[in-house]
């Protein structure tokens, strides 16, 4: 995850149906703690089929492109030395 984070300025998240609330709570998240901010939101409704026999049914689909924020790199680093600090010293007595 840190070399794609250090590859890449976006990432995009796209949803269909149920999973659309799971998608925008990530987005919700990663923004919240600064470490993103959102460029481009779409959604659309795309016909499924899940049996061939059937006709095909509308689902929703959503789109969130989210870019790094200024302060990314920071906020990771400040994450991993913490991460790194707590396994060194928490389990010594």
């Amino acid at each position: 995850m840190q070399v794609l984070s250090m590859l890449y300025n976006e990432v995009e998240l796209s949803a269909l149906g149920m999973a659309i609330a799971t998608v925008v709570t990530i987005a919700e998240i990663l923004k919240s703690n600064g470490l993103a901010v959102e460029k481009k939101i779409a959604t659309a409704t795309v016909d499924m089929k899940d049996d061939p026999r059937r006709r095909p049914v509308q689902k929703a689909k959503i789109e969130i492109l989210l870019g790094k924020t200024e302060n990314f790199d920071e906020l990771m680093a400040a994450a991993a030395e913490e991460r790194d600090g707590g396994v060194d010293g928490g389990g010594q007595s």
